[in-house]
């Protein structure tokens, strides 16, 4: 099968397209005929070596896809060869075939194209899991949403209204500002402007945001922090920045603040009946219009490394989606 090769674990820009065998479904794994996959930040880690999982290369990347279910391997019930699904895979969603795991496949909510598919379920399911299960996001609380113009930042401002939360998004151009501002966030700040958390404070006169969605850390990560309310969580959700903030914990004691932890691939191994609760009440939510993943490109699997470096460089917004049926 066509496929985007990481052959050795080293930079991005030494990913080539080429073949990989065929995948065979084991025990508990769906084969799927991938029709779209989108890129995620995982992405640029995980072929450098630096995600929490080395799979044995060579492999594809690409760590979402939705298509056409192939074939099931032993023990898999309630899915059937030719079912549209959508499925989290950890990596092997940039070819043509992908492998996942049952529990971690869903069939593709009604009224959803493959693209959309493909945008869906990493970004919403991270963003419900980290500000219903873990956050506790409650209606009429505020939401500060760091990275808010990237795919899980995005999924964060529709999870946010839908939850009935008023939503300030933090990014770091007037372009993709305005992009927030599209997905339904009440408020925007430039974080990349001096002493841009004193702009939250005012926003929430005085007080802070209750909880506050950080998928960026590095530098950004004390004033975030910082500009969480008393007894507010600050929901470390990952690292876009590249650097692990090390924050000095006299901001937590102060104002008696919760810092949270966001692991959304473990959880979902750990608890799969809450996993497939939360794919169903976004599905619920996409039907209602509430949801939308913002697709801001499409690209063929040839180039789907390029796709991983603008990710990686922080030059992308929205979701970028890979298309193995799209002609170079």
């Amino acid at each position: 099968m066509r496929a985007l090769v990481c052959s050795a674990f080293g930079p991005i820009a030494d990913l080539r397209p080429g073949t990989l065998p065929d995948p065979v479904p084991g025990e508990g794994q769906v084969l799927i005929e991938v029709k779209a996959a989108s890129v995620n930040f995982p992405d640029a880690l995980i072929v450098q070596g630096r995600y929490q999982v080395r799979p044995e290369v060579p492999f594809a990347p690409g760590a979402e896809a939705s298509g056409l279910v192939r074939a099931l391997g032993p023990g898999v019930q309630g899915f059937s060869v030719g079912d549209a699904v959508v499925a989290s895979t950890g990596h092997g969603a940039f070819a043509e075939l992908c492998l996942a795991q049952a529990a971690k496949v869903s069939r593709l909510p009604p009224g959803m194209d493959f693209e959309q598919g493909a945008a869906f379920v990493l970004t919403y399911g991270t963003s419900l899991h980290a500000l219903q299960q873990v956050g506790r996001l409650q209606a009429g609380e505020t939401l500060l949403v760091l990275g808010a113009a990237g795919g899980v930042g995005l999924a964060a401002i529709e999870i946010g209204k839908a939850l009935g939360a008023r939503v300030i998004a933090a990014a770091s151009s007037e372009e993709k500002l305005a992009l927030c501002r599209r997905g339904g966030a009440d408020e925007t700040v430039d974080y990349t402007q001096p002493e841009w958390r004193r702009r939250v404070e005012a926003l929430t006169d005085g007080q802070g945001a209750d909880v506050v969605y950080d998928a960026v850390g590095g530098a950004y990560a004390e004033a975030a922090l910082r500009a969480t309310a008393w007894r507010g969580r600050y929901l470390v959700v990952g690292f876009a920045a590249g650097e692990i903030p090390r924050l000095p914990l006299n901001l937590a004691l102060l104002k008696e603040r919760q810092i949270l932890g966001v692991f959304w691939g473990e959880a979902m191994r750990r608890d799969p009946a809450q996993h497939t609760a939360n794919m169903a009440q976004l599905g619920r939510w996409f039907a209602q219009g509430l949801l939308k993943p913002a697709i801001t490109g499409r690209v063929p699997l040839a180039q789907a490394g390029e796709a991983i470096q603008r990710l990686g460089d922080r030059r992308a917004m929205g979701k970028l989606v890979v298309l193995p049926g799209m002609q170079a």
